[in-house]
């Protein structure tokens, strides 16, 4: 069903009984769509038991995000997790959440602050139930705060930040990232805190609230801007793909249409840079021979580099910059990647077998551990896909609490 070979990606099985380092962790995963299914896929991958706990009529709304009528979203964040259909406003569902806690190492959820309050769920009552469980609590702006009680999507964040306003062109208005940006980085920082919550849990049997809002994980990620900005009173204007602190770096239109990336961040980068175009003489330039005077100067440098690299094609370009070891590479689309011998060799992307289309392309485990590594065991789960092998073990626990 693909309409572009992928013959040349590795081909890889679920199988269900493989561990991983993370097999005696069982979450209860109650998030929604990106930050929380970021985090618990990180976990799931690495061998957590991730039990997504979603509504009975159509499931967690990551599962809506579709193309072509296949949801590749949730096929992809929601591997190696478990799916128990549960409508928490519903009394016995509840009962049942709740009998599931003292059999937990963590809780996701990321309702507006105070949501799982009022589903009875207050972490007073669940740290009653299991005092070493770790409650992640994602929200646009935080557990606290004058704006904790404001819905808080990505694109709201990513605006507000300071990344939409750093992103784009000077001449054009801010651009907001193509993709769920703000919600990837949080679940990202989420995975590492959970850990190291868990990691405090081990040593003295006591939960906690890990706070994970949206907006401060992307603020982090430019954070240097803030003190750029404290120290000169002025904000950073859009610079496209240069940068406001490094010359030269920018894409460069070659000869065959094709496209270059290049950055010269380091002193000797970019005196090799200029030995490869054959300029030596910019080195005693006063415009270029220091970052600062090159970043002063950074237009009439690029006008010297993108004239030089026009009139070569991208291959030419690329094998005149490797020899001179110059940081220089292709802009490629994903669709390029299938077929890129790098993410082939280095398997980054892999088949693996699917229902609906036969196979499913996706991002192998991320990052690579060298004794314990992360595995696939399991495709993303139906709606109320697990519900009786999980209810059945619970009920056998409370059969041999009651025995």
């Amino acid at each position: 069903m693909f309409t572009t070979t992928v013959d040349g990606l590795p081909s890889r099985s679920f199988d269900a009984d493989r561990q991983g380092p993370l097999s005696d962790i069982r979450v209860l995963d109650l998030s929604r769509l990106v930050a929380g299914n970021m985090l618990s896929h990180v976990l799931a991958d690495f061998g957590a038991d991730v039990i997504k706990v979603e509504h009975p009529d159509g499931g967690d709304d990551l599962r809506q995000w579709r193309e072509q009528g296949h949801a590749l979203h949730w096929k992809l964040y929601g591997r190696n997790k478990r799916s128990w259909a549960l409508d928490l406003r519903h009394g016995p569902d509840l009962g049942r959440l709740l009998q599931m806690i003292p059999h937990c190492q963590v809780l996701i959820e990321n309702f507006v602050p105070g949501g799982l309050e009022k589903f009875g769920l207050a972490p007073e009552r669940l740290w009653s139930l299991n005092p070493a469980l770790v409650l992640a609590r994602i929200s646009g702006w935080g557990q606290d705060g004058p704006y904790s009680n404001r819905p808080g999507f990505g694109t709201l964040v990513e605006a507000m930040s300071g990344f939409a306003y750093l992103n784009g062109f000077p001449d054009r208005p801010p651009s907001l990232p193509p993709l769920a940006l703000a919600d990837m980085v949080a679940g990202l920082y989420g995975a590492s805190a959970v850990q190291t919550a868990l990691r405090v849990a081990e040593k003295t049997g006591r939960g906690q609230c890990v706070d994970l809002s949206l907006f401060e994980p992307i603020l982090s990620v430019i954070a240097t801007e803030a003190a750029k900005s404290a120290l000169t009173g002025e904000a950073t204007l859009r610079a496209g793909n240069q940068s406001s602190h490094t010359a030269p770096r920018n894409v460069y239109l070659c000869a065959d249409g094709r496209y270059l990336a290049l950055s010269g961040s380091m002193q000797s980068m970019a005196m090799r840079l200029f030995d490869a175009i054959g300029r030596s003489d910019l080195k005693k330039d006063p415009r270029f021979m220091t970052n600062d005077a090159r970043v002063e100067h950074r237009d009439e440098l690029d006008k010297i580099l993108a004239s030089f690299i026009v009139s070569k094609t991208l291959k030419e370009n690329l094998a005149r910059f490797e020899e001179a070891r110059v940081t220089a590479g292709p802009v490629c689309s994903v669709l390029d990647l299938l077929d890129h011998p790098y993410v082939k060799g280095r398997e980054s992307l892999v088949r693996v077998p699917d229902a609906a289309l036969g196979e499913v392309v996706m991002h192998n485990v991320v990052p690579r551990l060298s004794a314990t590594p992360g595995e696939l065991r399991r495709p993303a789960p139906a709606v109320g896909e697990h519900n009786q092998d999980i209810e059945q073990w619970l009920d056998k626990l409370a059969a041999k609490q009651d025995a």
